[in-house]
């Protein structure tokens, strides 16, 4: 490969949570004595960013003013650039385009516009916690609509429980995860063009998370929930970053697609009252150096990466850990790992099994959080060798056999 995803970078005093932030708040707890740790629960990766975009920011840097600045057109057509090249993505203009600090900023400055402060909003589970918290504190609640597994252990939607909600609930606001996170899943076209029937039957305005829609397995493809139908683009608020592709998330920087310009021109009032949701110059470099043809050859060179490392731990699991179960993520860098037979067996909870795994260093993240109830999320976004690592200790430490 052109780029280095084998070396192990060491993150330590580079103000990363991920490893500094071990044994503080709601991190996994420090490993014990005699194991380093191996990060693999908050949602960054442990590789080094693409080249461009370390260039495209020391070039500004060399500039000896940071003052007052709107953006260009460069960064209006790198965005319009990557999403016809990567997702198919025909007749954007810079209008349908706007910036947010962050995607949950902007999905809650989408439900301000679609909602009143305490209308139900459905939401598919498991759920991203961000999801949970941010429309909690924000006065909106939740109601879960839970993904099934079929025969073949693949998440699918249960659209007779979704419109049932709906009706029940009358929520006209509905959250939907593109590829999902934590499941992983890649969704099909006639899926999209399915829940977004039932929105338009029910008036249910759509709030679009696509942040992972980079990070995609070879034999599969993101399709924009906003390309299935000129409802489904004129319902639907879109949001896209380049933080968890190239890893940026340090920099700040997301953005959103809205065609509909009632619900864009309400969107850019909602989000101005706070005089908070502006840019960062370097962020605007760093994506200008992300959607260009170097970034194009590095994401295809990590979702390979990510692939092989995807293989090497289900392979693993269903041949040593047995009674654990998990679906091999078709999208995003996470598995969700389900030791609900593997717990029943050992008499132990899921809460054990997650602390005995922080001791030796796997700081894996609890599941619950994310309405798996007997479940542990795990972030594959590391080099191969600290994997199989993290894999090995599980093997001897945790789901060993008694």
């Amino acid at each position: 490969m052109k780029y280095d995803f084998t070396s192990i970078m060491d993150r330590h005093g580079m103000d990363a949570i991920a490893v500094d932030g071990l044994g503080r708040g709601m991190a996994p707890d420090a490993p014990g004595e005699g194991f380093d740790a191996i990060p693999m629960w908050v949602a960054d990766m442990n590789f080094a960013t693409v080249p461009s975009i370390q260039r495209a920011i020391e070039e500004r840097v060399k500039h000896p003013a940071f003052g007052y600045f709107a953006p260009g057109e460069k960064y209006f057509s790198s965005i319009i650039q990557w999403q016809q090249s990567r997702n198919q993505v025909m007749g954007l203009e810079p209008k349908h385009i706007g910036y947010e600090n962050g995607v949950l900023g902007g999905v809650i400055t989408a439900l301000n516009v679609f909602c009143s402060k305490g209308d139900y909003v459905l939401v598919h589970a498991p759920a991203y916690i961000g999801f949970t918290n941010s429309l909690g504190n924000n006065g909106y609640r939740i109601v879960h609509s839970q993904l099934k597994q079929d025969a073949q252990g693949v998440w699918r939607m249960d659209f007779e429980d979704m419109e049932r909600k709906i009706v029940e609930n009358r929520i006209h606001a509905a959250i939907f995860c593109s590829p999902h996170n934590p499941c992983g899943r890649v969704w099909e076209q006639w899926e999209i063009e399915k829940a977004m029937e039932i929105y338009k039957k029910h008036d249910v305005y759509v709030v679009s998370d696509e942040i992972w829609s980079d990070l995609i397995r070879p034999g599969y493809h993101h399709i924009p929930t906003q390309s299935v139908s000129e409802d489904a683009r004129m319902r639907t608020a879109a949001f896209y970053a380049p933080s968890k592709t190239f890893n940026l998330a340090g920099l700040i920087g997301s953005y959103h697609i809205v065609y509909n310009s009632w619900i864009r021109e309400r969107m850019e009032k909602e989000a101005s009252l706070s005089h908070y949701n502006s840019m960062n110059v370097l962020s605007m470099h760093a994506l200008i150096g992300a959607y260009g043809p170097e970034g194009h050859e590095w994401v295809d060179e990590l979702n390979q990466v990510l692939a092989g490392n995807a293989d090497f731990a289900c392979a693993y699991i269903a041949q040593h850990f047995e009674g654990v179960k998990v679906f091999k993520p078709q999208g995003t860098y996470m598995l969700f790992l389900d030791c609900t037979e593997w717990c029943a067996r050992h008499g132990r909870d899921v809460g054990q099994v997650l602390k005995a795994g922080w001791d030796v260093g796997v700081a894996w993240q609890d599941g619950r959080q994310f309405f798996g109830p007997c479940h542990i999320r795990m972030n594959l976004a590391l080099p191969l060798s600290r994997v199989q690592e993290a894999f090995e200790r599980l093997r001897k430490y945790v789901f060993c056999k008694e």
